[in-house]
């Protein structure tokens, strides 16, 4: 009987070992989880109902969603995507749904109906599962490898690492002889602290286009003023896609903000008809454009030069194109960065040309394999890191089932 150990209690793990077993019920399967609980990020992901993948169905337009691994990954979701992810979980009793924003959920609404999928799974087919069970090292002895722990030694013919990303399992994959591309974090919120944010928490436009100044780096998408300045899934994609530049600044550099995504010229062609159509109308008092709400009207209003007072006829060339600019082009001083909720994501991992992505394989050693976030793939905000964790636990399992 082949014997095959997990590091990692997490999403990749669960299901690398459920598909594993079900391929193959001669083999013996055991996880090992650190910490005293197991899947603790399928429970708190999409705040406690667990975005399990997103409404994608083509894998060419699915990789562009992973600023990491876009390349290495069209060719396993060929073999499993979010097809098969909904028809993975429909199988075993949890129907899926989707959402407006094409975010896609458990009917029950809760991440526990993930979590008891799972776990009923691995019960049923006898996997053994230890938490409190952190790997002090990895080594091979002939054909075996030996896992050694606080308690226990393990020996097995395969080993999976799907211990998510955190510097101790990058420096084990190290003693195993494989380069970490150094972490970053992606997926964060900007730091900003400007005047015209002030008191605007929650305040947000469906739309709008932000570029990193002085870089190629732009995204499109809803914007939300915080607490802390700007975040939302334009500005979270952002972070994703310039993970890696937005830490060599340390953090601290200028974000051009199109408010309404559209030419400044256009917008200031509206501004001029107004002046035209309702010169004695007071300019402060009601934005022209729907996705600009009244209180985040009068900040760019009053910052372009104009008075509260003034009427659209009282405007001048210059304050109207001010205005245009504060609509199109503002901006704003970024630095620092606040993580994205408790789904802190990050840019760095295992080296992805030392992975075989038929079977999500080291190239190194024969009969080690990854999973999931210890390697070099991140995703934006949306399900799609955990559509990573499937397609490569799915693969990974056909091959240690073999």
């Amino acid at each position: 009987m082949s014997k095959v150990i997990i590091i990692g209690g997490g999403a990749a793990g669960y299901f690398t070992a459920i598909n594993a077993k079900e391929n193959n019920p001669e083999l013996e399967i055991i996880i090992l989880e650190k910490g005293k609980d197991v899947l603790q990020k399928v429970k708190i992901s999409g705040g406690g109902r667990c975005n399990v993948t997103h409404a994608c169905f083509e894998p060419k337009e699915l990789v562009k969603f992973y600023p990491r691994g876009e390349k290495e990954l069209l060719g396993p979701f060929h073999k499993f995507m979010t097809g098969d992810t909904f028809e993975w979980f429909d199988d075993r009793g949890v129907p899926l749904k989707i959402e407006d924003d094409n975010r896609v959920f458990p009917e029950a609404n809760t991440s526990q109906a993930i979590i008891d999928c799972f776990q009923k799974a691995v019960d049923k087919l006898g996997i053994k599962v230890f938490t409190n069970c952190g790997v002090k090292s990895v080594c091979k002895q002939e054909n075996k490898w030996i896992i050694n722990t606080k308690e226990h030694v393990f020996e097995a013919d395969k080993i999976v690492i799907a211990a998510g990303s955190s510097k101790k399992v990058w420096e084990l994959c190290e003693t195993l002889e494989h380069a970490v591309v150094a972490p970053v974090p992606s997926l964060f919120t900007f730091n900003i602290n400007d005047k015209r944010l002030v008191d605007l928490l929650g305040t947000s436009v469906p739309n709008a286009t932000v570029n990193i100044v002085g870089t190629k780096l732009e995204a499109s998408g809803a914007l939300l003023i915080t607490h802390w300045g700007m975040s939302g899934p334009a500005v979270l994609k952002l972070s994703a896609f310039g993970a890696r530049i937005l830490a060599d600044k340390n953090y601290q550099y200028n974000v051009a903000v199109n408010w309404l995504s559209r030419p400044t010229d256009k917008v200031l062609n509206v501004l001029l008809n107004l002046k035209k159509k309702e010169p004695r109308k007071t300019a402060i008092l009601k934005s022209p454009f729907a996705e600009v709400s009244k209180r985040l009207w009068e900040r760019f209003v009053l910052t372009a030069g104009i008075k509260a007072t003034q009427n659209w006829a009282d405007l001048n060339n210059m304050q109207l194109d001010n205005l245009a600019n504060q609509l199109t082009n503002g901006i704003f001083n970024a630095n620092g960065r606040t993580t994205f909720k408790d789904e802190f994501v990050t840019a760095g991992g295992v080296d992805l040309k030392e992975i075989n992505f038929k079977r999500f394989e080291s190239k190194k050693h024969e009969n080690l394999f990854f999973v999931g976030e210890v390697l070099n793939i991140d995703a934006v905000t949306g399900g799609f890191n955990f559509q990573n964790a499937w397609t490569g636990g799915f693969i990974c399992a056909q091959a240690l089932a073999e």
